[in-house]
């Protein structure tokens, strides 16, 4: 699978991070078992290919497009299953999110052997 690179691995991780934000509210507080075992698996996993994929991306880079994948999923599941209005500052906000992680693939940096 030449897709599995560092860049495979973190858009895996950004979709493991979703998958267990979304489940939290059903945990409620971590006290029901199976959502609380369905979050921490997905969360254990998303960190697991976060690890791989910083074995060939840059750390700040890595992170930064993990955690916007995880935002922007998250915002995307609870706008279409939970009834959470987007609006249009919240837009411009996210529209912020993806330009800041743009910015930071175009500046560069150092990167890991």
């Amino acid at each position: 699978m030449a897709w599995l690179n560092g860049w495979g691995f973190l858009v895996l991780a950004g979709l493991c991070e979703v998958l267990y934000a979304s489940i939290i509210p059903r945990t409620e507080g971590f006290t029901r078992l199976w959502p609380s075992l369905y979050c921490g698996l997905f969360l254990m996993l998303s960190i697991y290919l976060l690890s791989l994929a910083v074995r060939e991306l840059p750390l700040g880079l890595a992170y930064a497009v993990w955690v916007g994948i995880g935002t922007l999923g998250t915002v995307a599941y609870a706008t279409m299953f939970m009834g959470e209005q987007l609006g249009m500052m919240r837009g411009v906000c996210l529209v912020m999110i993806v330009g800041g992680i743009v910015g930071l693939k175009m500046v560069g940096g150092a990167q890991v052997a």
